[in-house]
């Protein structure tokens, strides 16, 4: 085996090692957790799928400019005392190449509460779990632009993930409006 052939293995080495690279994967919390963090004063959840009909996904898709992918939606009613407090909303969106899992607290006034990422699956961009770039989200409502370097900063390396969970909360402030409201 000659030098030049020695150099060309080195690719055949390389490059199914970079298009085989694992995904990585993180559980920050679980949907329990994210509840109490989102609404700590809370004394009970209650829990319900909501099936979203063609009409309404629709409505949802105007309102946001976000495609609606799943007709459920599983959604938690936190209450104190009795009274209603907010909601709990769990949603999926793709990060780059699979999904991130995240929860959004959205308050009776409409109002974001609170962003919590409960599943990241990437390799990159986990930097859209700091709680600085989340907080964000606070007090945005239905409407709100929720674009990338207007209103909600980029992540330099977690482009896609940061705008798929800022349209993700943008598409659940539509659900609200439409359907929880």
């Amino acid at each position: 085996m000659n030098n030049l052939d020695r150099w060309l293995l080195v690719p055949a080495f390389i490059i199914p090692a970079a298009v085989t690279a694992p995904a990585f994967a993180v559980q920050y919390m679980n949907v329990e957790q994210a509840q109490k963090v989102l609404f700590p004063n809370a004394e009970k959840f209650d829990g319900q799928v909501i099936t979203l009909t063609a009409e309404q996904k629709a409505a949802i898709a105007e309102r946001s400019g976000v495609r609606v992918r799943s007709s459920e939606l599983k959604v938690w009613v936190a209450s104190h005392a009795g009274k209603p407090i907010g909601w709990v909303l769990l949603d999926e969106v793709y990060g780059k190449h699979e999904f991130i899992t995240y929860a959004v607290a959205i308050g009776v006034d409409g109002t974001v509460k609170g962003v919590e990422i409960l599943d990241y699956r990437e390799t990159h961009g986990s930097e859209v779990n700091n709680a600085k770039w989340r907080a964000q989200f606070v007090g945005k409502k239905s409407g709100d632009a929720l674009k990338l370097d207007e209103d909600i900063k980029n992540i330099s390396g977690a482009t896609l993930s940061c705008k798929h969970l800022a349209d993700g909360v943008k598409r659940l402030l539509a659900t609200y409006a439409v359907v929880l409201k």
